[in-house]
């Protein structure tokens, strides 16, 4: 399934339910970031020098529960869960753990559980068409799409132009998830966070279904 899950469809809902997260946490949730959590690393070290130690609290536990998300995740994949494959489990334990956010009412045990999700969701999604990529943040996509673009413009292979386009348009998709979490946040409230759920939820279907087709090619080919 490792191939079924690099396709472009399966990026753009994983791109928008990035984007959505992050918009989610700072909007809502008291200017945490879910995904960056250099900007929380560096807001943690502001506090930290200041001695303003609930602040430091306010962006550390979004930072381990990341690290725990990124460790669960590895774990799982290491020991391979059968018959539903690790990466299915993962998504649709992410879609789970969401719809809890809204009924959490602290920020600070709301955004690590987000993170917690985010951490999960960079550390098994790692391509996209056999290019490293992220779903929860740009900075890798920006310089990959702009090195694969630069290729392209030198060597004229279009099959970097191709994979510059890919990387670009997945920082859009995260770009319009932010724009949609921004949008729904005056409706929706601490409830825009299930519009992440949806998202993964479809991410699992789109999966399924790609895992199955696969299967049944192989199959044909007998």
């Amino acid at each position: 399934m490792d191939e079924e899950s690099e396709s472009l469809i399966l990026g753009t809902l994983l791109a928008l339910s990035g984007g959505l997260m992050d918009a989610y946490s700072f909007i809502l949730r008291g200017h945490v970031f879910a995904n960056a959590q250099t900007g929380n690393i560096l807001f943690l070290g502001i506090y930290l020098c200041s001695g303003q130690w609930e602040q430091v609290l306010h962006y550390l536990f979004p930072v381990a529960g990341f690290t725990a998300g990124i460790f669960i995740s590895e774990l799982m994949h290491l020991s391979r869960l059968r018959p539903v494959h690790w990466k299915q489990t993962i998504l649709a334990a992410e879609a789970f753990l969401l719809l809890l956010v809204p009924f959490i009412p602290l920020d600070l045990f709301a955004n690590s559980l987000t993170s917690f999700v985010c951490g999960m969701q960079v550390q098994t999604f790692r391509k996209l068409k056999g290019h490293p990529f992220a779903t929860t943040m740009c900075i890798g996509n920006l310089r990959s799409g702009t090195v694969s673009f630069v290729t392209w413009l030198c060597r004229k292979d279009h099959r970097h132009l191709r994979s510059a386009a890919a990387y670009y348009y997945v920082i859009l998709c995260f770009v319009a998830g932010a724009v949609l979490g921004n949008a729904l946040a005056p409706v929706t409230g601490l409830y825009t966070i299930t519009g992440c759920s949806l998202l993964l939820a479809s991410s699992w279907i789109v999966l399924h279904f790609q895992h199955r087709r696969h299967v049944l090619d192989e199959l044909d080919q007998f």
